[in-house]
C-alpha cells in the first residue's frame, strides 16, 4: 500500500535550519545565512527561529554546543538523529524531483 500519508516531510525551515547546522551557528548566523542561501525568500523571524530551536532540541535533532555560553550566543550543531531525519527529507525531495521530470519529459514527448 505504501508510505503512510503523512510522510514526515519537513517544513522548508527546519529543512534549511538543519541544513545550516550541519556546521555548528548561533540565531543571528542561522537567520542571516538561511535569507542568503535563499536569496531573502526565506526569511525566519526571531519567533519562528527559536520556536524551531525549541521543538528540534525536544526531539534530540539538534543540541546546544554549551549549556554555559561565554556570551549569550547559543551555537546549536545537527545530532545523529537529526542528520537520519534529514537524509530522509533528501530522499523524500529527490523522489520528488524525479517524478516531477519524468512526468515533464512524457509529456513533453506528447505534445512533440
Amino acid at each position: 500500500m505504501g508510505r503512510q500519508t503523512n510522510s514526515g516531510a519537513l517544513t522548508e525551515s527546519v529543512f534549511y535550519i538543519l541544513l545550516r547546522l550541519h556546521n555548528p551557528a548561533h540565531g543571528y548566523a542561522l537567520m542571516k545565512d538561511i535569507a542568503e542561501m535563499t536569496d531573502n525568500r526565506v526569511n525566519l523571524g526571531a519567533g519562528t527561529l527559536y520556536g524551531a530551536l525549541d521543538t528540534l532540541q525536544k526531539k534530540n535533532w539538534i543540541r546546544q554546543l554549551d549549556n554555559e555560553p561565554q556570551d549569550r550566543k547559543i551555537e546549536y550543531i545537527i545530532t545523529d538523529t537529526g542528520k537520519k531525519y534529514f537524509e530522509l527529507e533528501l530522499i523524500r525531495l529527490e523522489e520528488l524531483l524525479k517524478n516531477a521530470r519524468t512526468v515533464k519529459e512524457k509529456n513533453n514527448e506528447n505534445n512533440n
